[in-house]
């Protein structure tokens, strides 16, 4: 295993347990300790972990780029909730939209009703939430299970063929100037078929999430047509996206 995909592989253990020792990331990774601590010297540099006796923690903790197996929980419910509401105003019957894998773009599904629609989404979350709204047409690009999502070699490609109308991205964390990024290199390729298929792409995130970095970025934020936030995002943040003319819809004043 190479070093990048040993960073991938310690973000998500982290992701998932918020702290974690070196012994237990030497023995799950098949290295040694020695080469565990020159990798969290290098994440910490970066800003991803803070290394603590015997470990390492999460630096970013409300940053989540993957859901574990038990869901999206409470965390930024409010924010959440707000973000979907805001989304579905971009959502019109007969729509083909895609929804990236995410606590927000569940929400959104939740929140769609049950009406004409095509939903193309490899978040199997969502997937269980769509099934039972009838009139809803969905569309899975299919793959291996990676938490909860699907994804494969050829989903990217499966992606670029379709005639997508809006595609609604997840991120761990936006910044004006390096964009929207991941922790999980496996589901880059997917989220830039999604921008560079769909004709209108709109990002959703909390405000948590604004002028933080995670270790892969997908898409800069010029690419997308509008970011789809929460009132609660900082003055500072706003004015910075607005000197790029990046359009972000948070409520207020456009």
């Amino acid at each position: 295993m190479n070093a990048l995909k040993r960073h991938e592989k310690i973000m998500e253990i982290l992701i998932e347990r918020k702290e974690v020792a070196v012994g237990e990331l030497s023995s799950l990774l098949d290295v040694t300790g020695k080469t565990i601590r020159e990798d969290l010297a290098r994440l910490e540099e970066k800003g991803l972990l803070m290394r603590v006796h015997g470990g390492a923690m999460l630096a970013q903790n409300d940053q989540f780029g993957i859901l574990s197996a038990q869901g999206t929980g409470e965390k930024h419910a409010a924010e959440k909730a707000e973000i979907a509401s805001r989304a579905l105003r971009y959502i019109e019957p007969n729509d083909i939209i895609a929804l990236d894998g995410g606590g927000t773009t569940l929400e959104i599904a939740r929140r769609l009703p049950n009406e004409p629609l095509t939903v193309v989404t490899n978040d199997l979350f969502i997937l269980s939430e769509l099934a039972r709204k009838d009139k809803i047409r969905l569309v899975v690009p299919g793959g291996e299970r990676v938490r909860n999502v699907l994804i494969g070699p050829r989903s990217a490609e499966f992606v670029e063929g379709l005639n997508i109308s809006k595609a609604f991205l997840s991120a761990t964390a936006l910044d004006s100037e390096l964009g929207a990024s991941i922790y999980t290199g496996d589901l880059v390729p997917y989220k830039k078929a999604l921008v560079k298929t769909a004709r209108k792409v709109y990002g959703v995130a909390e405000h948590q999430k604004f002028g933080q970095f995670a270790l892969w970025t997908f898409a800069a934020c010029e690419e997308m047509d509008v970011i789809i936030t929460d009132s609660g995002i900082d003055p500072a943040q706003k004015d910075l996206f607005a000197k790029k003319n990046i359009r972000l819809d948070d409520g207020g004043e456009a």
